[in-house]
């Protein structure tokens, strides 16, 4: 399953990239909002994430780490949640996410199932050994994987449907 991207790699003086970040960062606070609904909801579809791998992957670096860093701010801000104590790592996660979406999209210029699962694997996995080291904790750090591989099932397929239905624009 793949589709070739129309990829746009916006510059940080670009009115497109703060009004795309902006659609974006609306989604990572309606989506986790709706998700808190179910119990656990949060942890377990981690829908903090979802759009920033979409900005990424389809608008470039700058939009995705803006909203990669502005979306849990906002989300703090407004309903609490993430936790203040949780904010570091939901950062350093996000803005992986970011980092890998962006340069994997700009490298391949395609939109693969591989390609994604290989961006969650990257955050997935250098951010739990950060969250570890943040916390010295292995349980917290492994969080993610007990308790979030639904939402990380949610990204790479949601991911993948997501960006090929937008990958004309």
């Amino acid at each position: 399953m793949e589709s070739t991207v129309k990829l746009h790699s916006l510059k940080a003086i670009e009115l497109k990239s703060y009004s795309f970040a902006l659609l974006f960062v609306a989604g990572n606070v309606i989506l986790p909002q709706i998700c808190h609904l179910i119990p656990m909801g949060g942890m377990m579809l981690l829908p903090i994430y979802f759009f920033t791998l979409i900005a990424a992957y389809k608008y470039g670096f700058f939009t995705g780490l803006l909203t990669a860093v502005a979306s849990p701010i906002i989300n703090h801000l407004l309903f609490g949640m993430p936790a203040a104590e949780m904010m570091p790592i939901i950062l350093i996660k996000s803005a992986l996410l970011a980092t890998s979406a962006a340069y994997l999209a700009q490298r391949t210029k395609e939109i693969k199932l591989q390609n994604i699962f290989l961006v969650i694997l990257f955050y997935q996995g250098i951010g739990m050994i950060a969250e570890f080291m943040l916390t010295g904790i292995f349980a917290a750090a492994m969080q993610d994987i007990r308790i979030g591989f639904p939402g990380m099932l949610l990204q790479l397929v949601g991911g993948f449907f997501c960006l090929k239905a937008i990958s004309k624009w």
